[in-house]
């Protein structure tokens, strides 16, 4: 099964999108956005930025464990990632954006 977008409203009424792998875990989630058609921008520009290593910044948090971003050509953060306890599943979380991302299509839930 291959991975999917899931755009969604939070409780506070913004649109907010979700990458998924194919086994269903989550890979990375975006910020929120006050219209719908700014979320999809947002899924666009994950999908297009995807496959370039430069856009991806892997860090350690202050709690010793680490994350990444998506970061479009603008610098602006389009995906966060959640928290991996080694450097090396961070940069496995990338790996599965890369893969999953491109083509991954858009579901409403």
């Amino acid at each position: 099964m291959a991975g999917k977008f899931e755009l969604y409203t939070d409780k506070a009424g913004e649109f907010r999108f979700r990458l998924k792998a194919g086994n269903g875990e989550n890979i990375g989630a975006s910020e929120g956005y006050k219209a719908k058609s700014s979320a999809l921008n947002g899924i666009e520009s994950v999908k297009k930025n995807a496959t370039d290593d430069s856009r991806y910044e892997v860090k350690e948090t202050s709690s010793g464990k680490f994350m990444f971003n998506l970061k479009a050509a603008n610098h602006q953060v389009i995906l966060t990632s959640q928290m991996y306890t080694t450097k090396a599943g961070a940069e496995n979380g990338c790996d599965a954006v890369k893969r999953a991302a491109p083509d991954a299509p858009t579901v409403e839930v």
